[in-house]
């Protein structure tokens, strides 16, 4: 898709947590229309744009859902909540990115994201179980602590109605209350030590990541060596902070470890 610069309405702005508020906005379906996966940049000032990943799957409705993580000692940060606070409209420039769900593949997706990476997976999520609702699904879902996952109800909600889908939870702070639930699970630790640990073969699978460039690149090593197939692996990271080559051969990941 062409990308496409428009003004759309503010409807919502909610807290979900201290440091996250979720944003929904409404616009002409036709110029609001996206591939799951995809990002918005928002316009803060003349020469700024900042991007986002787009929240919800394209329904035809118009809306458009962001999940924003609020830094106080961030300039931009600080100046775009200041401007949702007060701002009916919003200029937005979409769709970008070519991290996308493939409309054509039926193999096992393994969703992982840290942080607010989440909105990007809610999105494919959302679109998977449309088209494919016995398609499997394993989504991972870091942070530091458990009060982080500030929309952990709705991989919950989908686990329990959808008996493909599982959730797993990582968080490198125990919670005070055991994880558990109708195919939810609990891991302790980074989200590269999860993997590991949980994991055994992902040769079949569909993998997107979402979260920064150190993490995804520690995840993609410890997936290369459970199989993981370079052409389907799937992240942002690897078109604005390139590496070569992006998933390394498990000999090349043998010799590091030995040196």
């Amino acid at each position: 898709m062409t990308p496409r610069t428009l003004t759309c309405l503010v409807t919502e702005v909610e807290d979900l947590t201290p440091d996250v508020f979720r944003v929904q906005l409404e616009g002409r379906p036709e110029a609001v229309a996206h591939d799951p996966g995809q990002y918005l940049e928002l316009k803060l000032a003349e020469d700024i744009w900042v991007p986002f990943s787009i929240a919800n799957a394209h329904a035809g409705d118009g809306a458009i859902e962001l999940h924003i993580q609020h830094w106080p000692e961030r300039d931009n940060s600080a100046r775009l909540r200041e401007l949702l606070q007060v701002a009916e409209r919003l200029t937005l420039r979409l769709p970008g990115g070519d991290c996308i769900l493939d409309p054509d593949s039926t193999r096992p997706l393994l969703l992982i994201a840290a942080g607010t990476g989440f909105s990007q997976m809610k999105s494919i999520v959302e679109a998977a179980l449309h088209h494919d609702p016995a398609r499997e699904i394993d989504l991972w879902w870091a942070a530091r602590e458990r009060r982080d996952l500030y929309l952990e109800r709705l991989p919950r909600e989908w686990a329990a109605e959808h008996a493909n889908v599982r959730f797993h939870v990582v968080t490198e702070v125990k919670p005070a209350e055991a994880v558990v639930g109708e195919r939810v699970s609990g891991h302790r630790g980074r989200i590269d030590q999860a993997l590991a640990e949980a994991l055994e073969d992902v040769s079949g699978h569909d993998v997107y990541i979402s979260g920064s460039p150190g993490m995804v690149y520690t995840c993609v090593d410890v997936l290369a060596s459970l199989g993981l197939a370079s052409s389907r692996v799937f992240s942002d990271v690897f078109a604005y902070a390139p590496r070569d080559p992006i998933v390394p051969t498990l000999g090349s990941l043998v010799r590091e470890g030995r040196s």
